[in-house]
This record gives C-alpha cells, structure tokens and sequence, in this order.
C-alpha cells in the first residue's frame, strides 16, 4: 500500500513561544512544519516549500498578515489559509475572509479546536484537487487568461492582446494585472499596491505606481486620458472596474 506523504505547513507568526509551540503540537500530529518569522520571509518559505496550509498571524513584522495573504492569492486561490491571531473582532474576521482566508481563529484559542481545524482544512483541500497522492497540492494554480472589453491577458506567456496589437509584457505587469483583477471593483490604495505588488512596507514616496498605471492605460484603454477600466479615485488610490 502506498504511503501518504506527509503534509508540510508553514507557520508565519512573529511570537516565538507561540510558533514553536504551534510547530510542537502539529508535529505531535504527524505534520512536517516550518516557521517564519515575518512577512516577508513567510512569503520566501511559500515559494520555496510548497505547503500544503498556511497558518498566519496578522500582526508581523515587514508585511502584515494580510499583504501576505493577497500576494498568495494572487497566483494560488485554493491553498488553504488560516488566520490565527489577536485581531478578533467582526471587522477584523470580515477583513480577513474579504481577501481569501480560508478560516479564522482568534488568540487566545483552544489547541483541539486549532487542530480541527487544520485537520478539516487539509481534508477539505484533498477533496476540492481529487484527493491527489500528494494531498491535493499540484502546485499554483490560477486562470490562465483573463478577458475584459477587447482585451485579453494570458498570463502563462505573459501576453496581451489589446488595441497595440500583441504586446509582451513584463513580470511587474503581470503581477499588478493579477492584483486588480483578483480585486475588480474594489478601491486599492497606493500602499496596499506597493506592499503587494512589489513588497514595499512602510511609509514610501514613490511614484512607482502611477508611472505603471499610464502604461497599462495606454495597453488597455481606448482612451487612456478618460479611462473606463483603470480608474483614479481622488485621494484613495485606484480601482479596475470591470464586472
């Protein structure tokens, strides 16, 4: 009989006592685990490990928790994530479910009802990929093309064809399409782009951002000066709008 490989969760909480302890118990469980520290390093263990579940603190250091979370999303829709931290509230519980989490327990919690929880997620996860020998995870996965007016983005070969014609576009492009896209309708600040587009944080003056936005205006609008997809929103940042 074929052996079931073992699940590997990445834990990305700043608390040592906390990490370790999680890292203890799950591997009581029979997980493999490893820990990270911040944000940004959580995002490095990500790409590098492959987990099968992310268990995520809000409150890091570098990224916050949910700056992570929206860059998983961006190229992985199904891994499973859940949010284990301080921030409780309904508000803080509708932030997080709002950009993907897939659960959400709040500090201080109870060790059975966490594992549950990881135990229901990974189970979930199998079912949604086939239960595949590998526990589900086949890797990223996210739509291979996207279609809004006459333009269409394949993001496999990192292509678009618009009113230019077919024109390449570059990793950067790419990334920030992905973050409009997964976030159509929705008002993006300058900030939120920066630290999940390129993984600023803190306080930055940069204009990077508006110099992107004239490009993909100029790729993707009839009329780049009166934009009906890549919107300015005064004093808030910007907004794709396509239903």
């Amino acid at each position: 009989m074929k052996e079931t490989p073992t699940r590997r969760i990445l834990i990305i909480e700043d608390d040592e006592h906390i990490a370790e302890g999680l890292k203890l118990n799950l591997t009581l469980q029979g997980y493999e685990t490893a820990i990270a520290g911040s944000g940004t390093r959580g995002l490095d263990l990500w790409k590098e490990w492959n987990p099968h579940l992310i268990v995520l603190d809000i409150m890091l250091p570098g990224l916050d928790g949910l700056s992570v979370l929206r860059h998983i999303r961006l190229e992985d829709e199904r891994l499973p994530v859940l949010i284990l931290s301080a921030k409780g509230e309904p508000d803080d519980r509708i932030r997080g479910f709002s950009c993907g989490v897939d659960d959400y327990l709040a500090k201080p919690f109870n060790l059975d009802e966490f594992l549950l929880r990881v135990e229901r997620l990974l189970m979930r996860s199998s079912w949604s990929r086939g239960g595949t020998a590998d526990g589900g995870r086949t890797g990223r996965e996210a739509a291979n093309s996207y279609t809004f007016g006459e333009n269409i983005i394949d993001f496999e070969k990192k292509t678009a064809q618009c009113r230019q014609g077919l024109i390449q576009l570059t990793d950067q492009e790419i990334k920030l399409l992905r973050v409009f896209i997964t976030n159509r309708g929705k008002p993006l600040s300058r900030k939120v782009l920066l630290e999940v587009g390129w993984g600023y944080s803190g306080v930055t003056a940069t204009r990077t951002v508006d110099s992107f936005m004239v490009r993909l205006r100029k790729y993707f609008e009839r009329d780049p000066e009166h934009p009906v997809y890549f919107k300015s929103l005064r004093s808030v940042g910007y907004l794709f709008d396509h239903p």
